[in-house]
Protein backbone atom coordinates (compact mmCIF):
# COMPACT_ATOMS: atom_id res chain seq x y z
CA UNK A 1 0.00 0.00 0.00
CA UNK A 2 1.44 3.67 -1.18
CA UNK A 3 1.15 5.64 2.23
CA UNK A 4 0.25 9.66 1.36
CA UNK A 5 2.05 12.41 3.05
CA UNK A 6 -0.10 13.58 6.16
CA UNK A 7 -0.81 16.89 3.74
CA UNK A 8 -2.03 15.27 1.20
CA UNK A 9 -4.12 12.76 3.58
CA UNK A 10 -5.83 15.39 4.95
CA UNK A 11 -6.61 16.62 1.58
CA UNK A 12 -8.23 13.59 0.17
CA UNK A 13 -10.04 13.07 3.34
CA UNK A 14 -11.76 16.17 3.38
CA UNK A 15 -12.90 15.35 0.03
CA UNK A 16 -14.66 12.24 1.10
CA UNK A 17 -18.57 12.22 1.57
CA UNK A 18 -17.91 10.26 4.60
CA UNK A 19 -14.65 9.34 5.65
CA UNK A 20 -14.00 5.64 6.62
CA UNK A 21 -11.78 2.86 8.18
CA UNK A 22 -9.10 3.10 5.18
CA UNK A 23 -8.86 6.52 5.98
CA UNK A 24 -8.23 5.69 9.42
CA UNK A 25 -5.60 3.02 9.22
CA UNK A 26 -3.75 5.33 6.68
CA UNK A 27 -3.54 8.33 8.80
CA UNK A 28 -2.70 5.77 11.52
CA UNK A 29 0.42 4.70 9.65
CA UNK A 30 1.21 8.45 8.96
CA UNK A 31 1.45 9.14 12.61
CA UNK A 32 3.07 6.12 14.43
CA UNK A 33 6.68 7.27 14.38
CA UNK A 34 5.46 10.09 16.79
CA UNK A 35 3.02 8.18 18.85
CA UNK A 36 6.39 6.12 19.29
CA UNK A 37 7.98 9.16 20.31
CA UNK A 38 5.50 10.01 22.52
CA UNK A 39 5.29 6.19 24.20
CA UNK A 40 9.16 6.68 25.17
CA UNK A 41 9.41 9.85 26.52
CA UNK A 42 6.20 8.89 28.57
CA UNK A 43 8.29 5.53 29.62
CA UNK A 44 11.04 7.86 30.41
CA UNK A 45 9.85 10.19 32.57
CA UNK A 46 7.40 8.07 35.02
CA UNK A 47 5.43 9.35 37.45
CA UNK A 48 3.43 7.73 40.49
CA UNK A 49 -0.31 7.90 41.27
CA UNK A 50 -1.47 11.94 42.08
CA UNK A 51 1.75 13.05 41.04
CA UNK A 52 1.55 13.04 37.19
CA UNK A 53 2.84 16.40 37.05
CA UNK A 54 5.38 16.70 33.92
CA UNK A 55 2.87 13.51 32.37
CA UNK A 56 0.20 16.27 32.65
CA UNK A 57 2.12 18.91 31.23
CA UNK A 58 3.32 17.51 27.94
CA UNK A 59 -0.05 15.95 27.12
CA UNK A 60 -1.04 19.25 27.29
CA UNK A 61 1.37 20.86 25.26
CA UNK A 62 1.00 18.18 22.85
CA UNK A 63 -3.18 18.98 22.24
CA UNK A 64 -2.16 22.32 22.54
CA UNK A 65 0.40 21.65 19.16
CA UNK A 66 -2.78 20.17 17.62
CA UNK A 67 -4.93 23.16 17.57
CA UNK A 68 -7.13 21.58 20.69
CA UNK A 69 -7.56 23.87 24.04
CA UNK A 70 -7.10 21.33 26.67
CA UNK A 71 -8.14 21.75 30.42
CA UNK A 72 -6.05 20.89 32.77
CA UNK A 73 -5.79 20.59 36.78
CA UNK A 74 -9.30 17.93 36.97
CA UNK A 75 -8.84 15.47 39.87
CA UNK A 76 -5.17 17.04 40.67
CA UNK A 77 -3.43 16.01 37.63
CA UNK A 78 -6.07 15.43 34.68
CA UNK A 79 -6.24 16.59 31.35
CA UNK A 80 -9.17 16.69 29.00
CA UNK A 81 -9.64 18.08 25.41
CA UNK A 82 -12.57 18.65 23.26
CA UNK A 83 -13.09 17.79 19.49
CA UNK A 84 -15.39 19.54 17.83
CA UNK A 85 -16.77 17.74 14.87
CA UNK A 86 -17.99 19.86 11.59
CA UNK A 87 -21.07 17.87 11.72
CA UNK A 88 -24.07 17.73 14.39
CA UNK A 89 -24.05 14.35 16.37
CA UNK A 90 -23.69 12.87 19.60
CA UNK A 91 -20.12 13.47 22.57
CA UNK A 92 -18.43 10.05 22.75
CA UNK A 93 -15.20 9.99 24.56
CA UNK A 94 -11.91 8.31 24.88
CA UNK A 95 -9.86 7.46 28.29
CA UNK A 96 -6.26 7.07 28.42
CA UNK A 97 -4.81 6.51 32.37
CA UNK A 98 -1.42 8.22 33.03
CA UNK A 99 0.06 7.02 36.56
CA UNK A 100 2.87 4.23 36.53
CA UNK A 101 3.76 2.11 39.26
CA UNK A 102 6.75 2.02 42.30
CA UNK A 103 8.45 -0.63 40.10
CA UNK A 104 12.12 -0.25 39.47
CA UNK A 105 12.21 -1.01 35.50
CA UNK A 106 14.68 -3.96 34.82
CA UNK A 107 14.51 -4.01 31.25
CA UNK A 108 17.25 -2.48 29.99
CA UNK A 109 15.53 -0.38 27.17
CA UNK A 110 17.52 2.35 25.94
CA UNK A 111 14.53 4.56 27.19
CA UNK A 112 14.33 2.84 30.34
CA UNK A 113 13.45 4.70 33.18
CA UNK A 114 15.32 6.36 36.06
CA UNK A 115 12.85 7.73 37.74
CA UNK A 116 12.54 7.55 41.63
CA UNK A 117 9.34 8.73 43.62
CA UNK A 118 8.20 8.43 47.49
CA UNK A 119 5.37 5.43 48.08
CA UNK A 120 4.42 4.51 51.53
CA UNK A 121 7.22 6.98 52.77
CA UNK A 122 9.86 5.30 50.71
CA UNK A 123 11.97 6.01 47.97
CA UNK A 124 11.55 3.92 44.88
CA UNK A 125 12.22 3.11 41.21
CA UNK A 126 9.00 4.39 39.19
CA UNK A 127 8.09 2.53 36.19
CA UNK A 128 5.46 2.18 33.24
CA UNK A 129 4.94 -1.03 34.29
CA UNK A 130 1.47 -1.64 32.94
CA UNK A 131 1.75 -0.19 29.77
CA UNK A 132 0.10 3.59 30.88
CA UNK A 133 2.58 5.05 28.77
CA UNK A 134 1.07 3.50 25.19
CA UNK A 135 -2.50 4.02 26.66
CA UNK A 136 -1.27 7.63 26.68
CA UNK A 137 0.57 7.36 23.61
CA UNK A 138 -2.22 5.50 21.40
CA UNK A 139 -4.76 8.39 22.76
CA UNK A 140 -2.61 11.12 21.74
CA UNK A 141 -2.57 9.12 18.10
CA UNK A 142 -5.75 8.66 17.72
CA UNK A 143 -7.02 12.64 18.59
CA UNK A 144 -4.09 13.94 16.35
CA UNK A 145 -6.48 11.54 13.63
CA UNK A 146 -9.70 12.88 14.57
CA UNK A 147 -8.87 16.12 15.17
CA UNK A 148 -7.70 15.82 11.91
CA UNK A 149 -11.06 14.75 10.20
CA UNK A 150 -12.95 17.17 11.92
CA UNK A 151 -14.04 19.35 9.46
CA UNK A 152 -16.15 15.43 8.58
CA UNK A 153 -16.83 14.49 11.79
CA UNK A 154 -20.37 14.18 12.74
CA UNK A 155 -20.21 14.79 16.71
CA UNK A 156 -17.53 15.70 19.22
CA UNK A 157 -14.90 13.60 20.72
CA UNK A 158 -13.78 14.02 24.40
CA UNK A 159 -10.83 13.02 25.57
CA UNK A 160 -9.72 11.85 29.35
CA UNK A 161 -6.20 11.45 30.20
CA UNK A 162 -6.61 10.10 33.88
CA UNK A 163 -4.42 10.33 36.36
CA UNK A 164 -4.32 7.36 39.54
CA UNK A 165 -5.88 4.52 38.18
CA UNK A 166 -3.37 2.37 40.19
CA UNK A 167 -4.73 3.96 42.60
CA UNK A 168 -4.14 7.25 45.08
CA UNK A 169 -1.81 7.58 48.10
CA UNK A 170 -3.14 6.77 51.39
CA UNK A 171 -5.27 9.50 52.67
CA UNK A 172 -5.87 11.04 49.50
CA UNK A 173 -9.00 10.60 46.57
CA UNK A 174 -8.33 10.27 42.98
CA UNK A 175 -8.65 8.54 39.99
CA UNK A 176 -11.56 8.00 37.72
CA UNK A 177 -13.88 8.80 40.81
CA UNK A 178 -12.07 12.21 41.40
CA UNK A 179 -12.73 13.37 37.98
CA UNK A 180 -16.21 12.28 38.12
CA UNK A 181 -16.83 14.22 41.37
CA UNK A 182 -15.21 17.60 39.68
CA UNK A 183 -17.66 17.49 36.97
CA UNK A 184 -16.11 15.52 34.03
CA UNK A 185 -19.59 14.56 32.64
CA UNK A 186 -21.14 17.73 33.01
CA UNK A 187 -22.81 19.30 31.57
CA UNK A 188 -23.06 16.75 29.40
CA UNK A 189 -22.48 12.74 29.78
CA UNK A 190 -20.97 11.19 26.81
CA UNK A 191 -22.96 8.60 24.85
CA UNK A 192 -20.38 6.55 24.90
CA UNK A 193 -16.66 6.11 26.71
CA UNK A 194 -13.81 3.82 25.25
CA UNK A 195 -11.11 2.15 27.24
CA UNK A 196 -7.79 0.27 25.89
CA UNK A 197 -5.05 -1.82 27.96
CA UNK A 198 -2.29 -3.64 26.45
CA UNK A 199 -1.13 -7.31 28.02
CA UNK A 200 -3.40 -9.51 29.86
CA UNK A 201 -2.82 -12.41 28.10
CA UNK A 202 -3.59 -11.51 24.50
CA UNK A 203 -1.98 -13.01 21.26
CA UNK A 204 0.33 -9.89 19.92
CA UNK A 205 -1.45 -7.38 17.83
CA UNK A 206 -5.03 -8.98 18.84
CA UNK A 207 -7.84 -7.48 20.26
CA UNK A 208 -10.21 -9.15 23.46
CA UNK A 209 -13.15 -7.74 24.61
CA UNK A 210 -16.76 -9.36 25.62
CA UNK A 211 -20.07 -8.12 26.76
CA UNK A 212 -21.12 -8.02 30.20
CA UNK A 213 -18.80 -8.38 33.47
CA UNK A 214 -14.88 -8.28 31.93
CA UNK A 215 -13.00 -7.15 35.26
CA UNK A 216 -13.89 -7.69 38.61
CA UNK A 217 -14.45 -5.36 41.49
CA UNK A 218 -12.18 -4.74 43.95
CA UNK A 219 -12.29 -3.87 47.45
CA UNK A 220 -10.29 -4.00 50.70
CA UNK A 221 -11.07 -5.64 53.81
CA UNK A 222 -9.08 -6.03 57.16
CA UNK A 223 -10.02 -7.86 60.64
CA UNK A 224 -8.64 -7.50 63.48
CA UNK A 225 -8.97 -9.82 66.31
CA UNK A 226 -8.50 -9.04 69.87
CA UNK A 227 -7.72 -12.06 72.26
CA UNK A 228 -6.07 -11.76 75.78
CA UNK A 229 -2.15 -11.99 76.00
CA UNK A 230 -0.67 -14.94 78.15
CA UNK A 231 2.14 -17.39 78.48
CA UNK A 232 2.23 -20.14 75.46
CA UNK A 233 2.46 -22.70 77.77
CA UNK A 234 -0.63 -21.69 79.56
CA UNK A 235 -3.02 -20.76 76.79
CA UNK A 236 -6.52 -21.11 78.79
CA UNK A 237 -5.36 -18.07 80.88
CA UNK A 238 -6.17 -16.11 77.81
CA UNK A 239 -7.90 -16.49 74.53
CA UNK A 240 -6.03 -16.47 71.74
CA UNK A 241 -6.18 -14.49 68.45
CA UNK A 242 -4.09 -16.28 66.47
CA UNK A 243 -6.10 -19.41 66.32
CA UNK A 244 -9.08 -17.56 66.20
CA UNK A 245 -7.64 -15.67 63.04
CA UNK A 246 -6.64 -18.93 61.56
CA UNK A 247 -10.21 -20.20 61.78
CA UNK A 248 -11.62 -17.04 60.75
CA UNK A 249 -9.54 -17.22 57.33
CA UNK A 250 -10.76 -20.84 56.76
CA UNK A 251 -14.10 -19.85 57.34
CA UNK A 252 -13.95 -16.87 54.93
CA UNK A 253 -13.02 -19.62 51.98
CA UNK A 254 -15.75 -21.62 52.22
CA UNK A 255 -18.59 -18.21 51.78
CA UNK A 256 -17.36 -18.62 47.93
CA UNK A 257 -17.83 -22.35 47.88
CA UNK A 258 -21.12 -23.18 50.35
CA UNK A 259 -23.00 -19.53 50.58
CA UNK A 260 -23.17 -17.98 47.02
CA UNK A 261 -24.47 -19.58 43.94
CA UNK A 262 -21.13 -20.73 41.84
CA UNK A 263 -23.11 -20.89 39.16
CA UNK A 264 -23.92 -17.32 38.91
CA UNK A 265 -20.40 -15.45 38.99
CA UNK A 266 -17.10 -16.22 40.12
CA UNK A 267 -16.01 -14.91 43.22
CA UNK A 268 -12.68 -14.76 45.25
CA UNK A 269 -11.60 -13.76 48.82
CA UNK A 270 -7.76 -13.22 49.39
CA UNK A 271 -5.83 -12.69 52.81
CA UNK A 272 -2.79 -11.49 51.98
CA UNK A 273 -1.31 -10.36 55.27
CA UNK A 274 -1.39 -11.90 58.48
CA UNK A 275 0.26 -10.28 61.13
CA UNK A 276 0.56 -10.49 65.27
CA UNK A 277 2.80 -12.19 68.00
CA UNK A 278 6.28 -10.84 68.94
CA UNK A 279 8.13 -14.19 70.55
CA UNK A 280 7.65 -17.96 70.14
CA UNK A 281 6.19 -18.69 73.64
CA UNK A 282 3.74 -15.33 73.82
CA UNK A 283 0.11 -16.15 72.82
CA UNK A 284 -0.54 -12.27 71.84
CA UNK A 285 -3.71 -10.02 71.95
CA UNK A 286 -3.92 -9.15 68.61
CA UNK A 287 -3.73 -10.07 65.26
CA UNK A 288 -4.45 -8.37 62.30
CA UNK A 289 -5.93 -9.74 58.74
CA UNK A 290 -5.73 -7.81 55.56
CA UNK A 291 -7.35 -8.84 52.15
CA UNK A 292 -8.42 -8.26 49.02
CA UNK A 293 -12.11 -9.09 47.59
CA UNK A 294 -13.14 -9.72 43.80
CA UNK A 295 -16.63 -10.29 42.22
CA UNK A 296 -18.28 -9.39 39.14
CA UNK A 297 -22.15 -9.37 40.22
CA UNK A 298 -22.79 -6.45 42.19
CA UNK A 299 -25.54 -8.13 44.62
CA UNK A 300 -22.85 -10.79 45.35
CA UNK A 301 -20.22 -8.44 46.26
CA UNK A 302 -22.89 -7.14 48.71
CA UNK A 303 -23.52 -10.46 49.89
CA UNK A 304 -19.80 -11.28 50.20
CA UNK A 305 -19.62 -8.47 52.17
CA UNK A 306 -22.37 -9.13 54.79
CA UNK A 307 -21.07 -13.11 54.84
CA UNK A 308 -17.55 -11.99 55.81
CA UNK A 309 -18.86 -9.47 58.52
CA UNK A 310 -21.29 -12.53 60.21
CA UNK A 311 -18.03 -15.42 59.31
CA UNK A 312 -15.61 -13.07 61.28
CA UNK A 313 -17.62 -12.17 64.59
CA UNK A 314 -19.40 -15.59 64.98
CA UNK A 315 -15.96 -17.35 65.07
CA UNK A 316 -14.37 -14.40 67.20
CA UNK A 317 -17.39 -15.40 69.75
CA UNK A 318 -17.34 -18.51 69.62
CA UNK A 319 -13.38 -17.96 70.73
CA UNK A 320 -14.40 -15.53 73.21
CA UNK A 321 -12.43 -13.02 71.21
CA UNK A 322 -13.93 -9.91 69.56
CA UNK A 323 -12.88 -8.40 66.34
CA UNK A 324 -12.85 -5.19 64.64
CA UNK A 325 -14.17 -5.47 60.67
CA UNK A 326 -12.54 -3.30 58.51
CA UNK A 327 -14.42 -2.65 54.94
CA UNK A 328 -13.07 -0.08 51.70
CA UNK A 329 -15.05 -0.32 48.37
CA UNK A 330 -12.94 -0.10 46.13
CA UNK A 331 -13.71 -0.36 42.11
CA UNK A 332 -16.77 -1.53 40.57
CA UNK A 333 -16.82 -4.29 38.03
CA UNK A 334 -16.18 -3.28 34.49
CA UNK A 335 -19.19 -4.11 32.66
CA UNK A 336 -19.02 -3.39 28.80
CA UNK A 337 -22.17 -2.88 27.12
CA UNK A 338 -23.87 -5.80 25.26
CA UNK A 339 -24.98 -3.19 22.16
CA UNK A 340 -21.98 -1.29 22.18
CA UNK A 341 -19.55 -4.65 22.21
CA UNK A 342 -22.15 -5.78 19.03
CA UNK A 343 -21.42 -2.36 17.17
CA UNK A 344 -17.55 -2.31 17.89
CA UNK A 345 -16.81 -5.87 16.60
CA UNK A 346 -16.49 -4.55 12.73
CA UNK A 347 -14.33 -1.97 14.35
CA UNK A 348 -11.79 -3.75 16.56
CA UNK A 349 -11.58 -6.89 13.21
CA UNK A 350 -10.69 -4.42 10.89
CA UNK A 351 -8.11 -2.51 13.29
CA UNK A 352 -6.05 -5.41 13.84
CA UNK A 353 -6.98 -7.25 10.63
CA UNK A 354 -8.21 -10.49 12.78
CA UNK A 355 -11.16 -11.72 14.78
CA UNK A 356 -11.86 -11.08 18.46
CA UNK A 357 -9.68 -13.31 20.97
CA UNK A 358 -11.97 -14.64 23.28
CA UNK A 359 -11.91 -13.49 26.90
CA UNK A 360 -13.13 -14.73 29.68
CA UNK A 361 -13.83 -12.75 32.89
CA UNK A 362 -10.47 -11.19 34.32
CA UNK A 363 -10.18 -11.27 38.27
CA UNK A 364 -8.12 -8.16 37.96
CA UNK A 365 -9.68 -4.49 38.29
CA UNK A 366 -10.00 -1.28 36.45
CA UNK A 367 -11.81 2.20 37.66
CA UNK A 368 -12.59 2.46 33.86
CA UNK A 369 -15.84 0.75 35.56
CA UNK A 370 -16.77 4.21 37.38
CA UNK A 371 -17.51 5.27 33.27
CA UNK A 372 -19.07 2.66 32.96
CA UNK A 373 -21.70 2.55 35.73
CA UNK A 374 -22.60 6.38 34.18
CA UNK A 375 -22.94 5.28 30.72
CA UNK A 376 -22.73 2.79 28.17
CA UNK A 377 -18.85 1.97 27.57
CA UNK A 378 -16.43 -0.38 26.54
CA UNK A 379 -12.88 -1.33 27.28
CA UNK A 380 -10.41 -3.75 25.54
CA UNK A 381 -7.56 -5.63 25.55
CA UNK A 382 -4.66 -5.89 23.34
CA UNK A 383 -1.95 -7.97 23.15
CA UNK A 384 1.44 -6.39 23.62
CA UNK A 385 4.33 -8.88 22.35
CA UNK A 386 5.50 -9.94 18.96
CA UNK A 387 3.34 -12.29 17.03
CA UNK A 388 3.70 -15.64 17.29
CA UNK A 389 5.24 -15.10 21.26
CA UNK A 390 3.05 -16.76 23.40
CA UNK A 391 2.17 -14.00 26.27
CA UNK A 392 1.67 -16.79 29.15
CA UNK A 393 5.34 -17.23 28.64
CA UNK A 394 6.24 -13.52 28.86
CA UNK A 395 6.40 -11.23 32.04
CA UNK A 396 3.09 -9.38 32.83
CA UNK A 397 1.84 -6.48 33.68
CA UNK A 398 3.53 -4.52 36.77
CA UNK A 399 6.21 -6.62 36.46
CA UNK A 400 9.97 -4.77 35.95
CA UNK A 401 10.29 -6.82 32.94
CA UNK A 402 7.43 -5.50 31.08
CA UNK A 403 7.56 -4.01 27.67
CA UNK A 404 5.39 -3.65 24.79
CA UNK A 405 5.81 -4.48 20.98
CA UNK A 406 5.55 -0.81 19.34
CA UNK A 407 4.26 -1.31 15.83
CA UNK A 408 1.23 -2.89 17.95
CA UNK A 409 0.37 0.48 18.89
CA UNK A 410 -0.68 1.50 15.40
CA UNK A 411 -3.41 -1.23 16.05
CA UNK A 412 -4.83 0.75 19.18
CA UNK A 413 -4.59 3.88 17.42
CA UNK A 414 -6.94 2.56 14.71
CA UNK A 415 -8.79 1.03 17.29
CA UNK A 416 -9.88 3.81 18.56
CA UNK A 417 -10.31 5.44 15.89
CA UNK A 418 -12.82 2.90 14.22
CA UNK A 419 -14.69 3.06 17.34
CA UNK A 420 -15.19 7.27 17.71
CA UNK A 421 -15.78 6.68 13.43
CA UNK A 422 -18.12 3.86 13.94
CA UNK A 423 -20.51 4.90 16.85
CA UNK A 424 -20.72 8.76 15.47
CA UNK A 425 -21.72 7.55 11.97
CA UNK A 426 -24.00 4.94 13.27
CA UNK A 427 -26.06 7.96 15.50
CA UNK A 428 -26.65 9.61 11.86
CA UNK A 429 -28.64 6.44 10.39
Amino acid sequence: MRLLPLPLLLLTLTAHAEIGFDDIERAATEVQPQVVEWRRWFHENPELSNREVATGARIADILTEMGLEPVTGIALTGVTALIEGGKPGPLVAIRADMDALPVTEETGLSFASRALGEYNGAEVGVMHACGHDTHMAMALGAAKILNDMKAELPGRVLLIFQPAEEGPPVGEKGGASLMLEEGLFEPETPEAVFGLHVGIGVPGGRFSTRAGPMMASSDRFQVTVHGRQTHGARPWDGVDPIVTAAQIVMGLQTIASRQLDVTAAPSIISVGRIEGGVRNNVIPDRVELEGTIRAFDPAMRAQIHTAMERTARSIAEANGATVDWELELGNPPVRNDAALYEMMIPALENAAGSPLVPLNPQTVAEDFSEYAERTPSLFVFLGNWPEGVDPTTQPTNHSPMFDVHEPWMEHGVRAFGNMVLSYLQAAQE
